[in-house]
């Protein structure tokens, strides 16, 4: 189990060296309306990973999140953002600090690789239009990350010996069959809101394209 720790740790490391970003840092000491906007999403982000349900102990689930906020501030910036949270789940004893790398991998880097990739393909393949923007970079990419999420995870505690694998599939793989909608609707519903209401919010929407009359 150290060994996976570890593997987690230089996972997570290289990903927020790979992932810093010298213009995102310079908005936010300049910026105090983008600082809040960060803190905000952070807070956030550590109420949906706090709050856990499960069958077994051990096989907790809980929201993400992530989808949303990649749409928001891109994935390099969504993952230096989820080490607020992950900070204060170690500091209030919700995480410990060995499993941190492994938790960052899957909770946070994983899906914010996914779906701003999902994005992507959505943005270059299919039209332009706010009900796609909505549904597919929204809703559909929260409920397939989730699911991704799951699965990774899964593979994670059966590799590791930790569960077997009826144990996982009866007690954590089938709350992917719960949990798909819920994350799906919580992040359109952000998605939706914040594209009529604080468009300059997100920053992988574009009103001139998805909002132009002539699509």
């Amino acid at each position: 189990m150290v060994y996976w720790q570890a593997l987690g740790w230089g996972g997570f490391v290289l990903a927020l060296w790979l992932s810093r970003s010298g213009i995102g840092w310079q908005k936010f000491r300049s910026d105090k309306g983008y600082q809040h906007f960060v803190l905000a999403s952070a807070l956030i982000l550590f109420c949906l990973w706090a709050l856990k349900a499960g069958i077994s102990e051990g096989l907790d689930i809980h929201f993400l999140g992530m989808t949303v906020l990649t749409l928001c501030h891109g994935p390099r910036i969504a993952i230096w953002i989820s080490t607020l949270p992950l900070a204060l789940m170690v500091s209030f004893g919700l995480l410990p600090l060995a499993d941190v790398g492994l938790y960052a991998a899957t909770t946070a880097v994983v899906p914010a690789l996914i779906s701003y990739a999902i994005f992507w393909l959505s943005y270059q393949y299919l039209s332009r239009h706010l009900f796609i923007y909505i549904f597919i970079a929204g809703f559909l990419n929260a409920a397939f990350t989730i699911v991704l999420h799951l699965c990774v995870v899964s593979a994670g505690y059966w590799i590791s010996g930790l569960h077997s694998w009826d144990t996982i599939i009866n007690n954590y793989l089938m709350l992917a069959l719960l949990i798909w909608f819920p994350e799906g609707l919580l992040n359109g519903m952000a998605v939706s809101m914040m594209s009529v209401y604080r468009p300059h919010w997100m920053r992988t929407f574009y009103d001139r394209e998805y909002l132009s009359p002539d699509r």
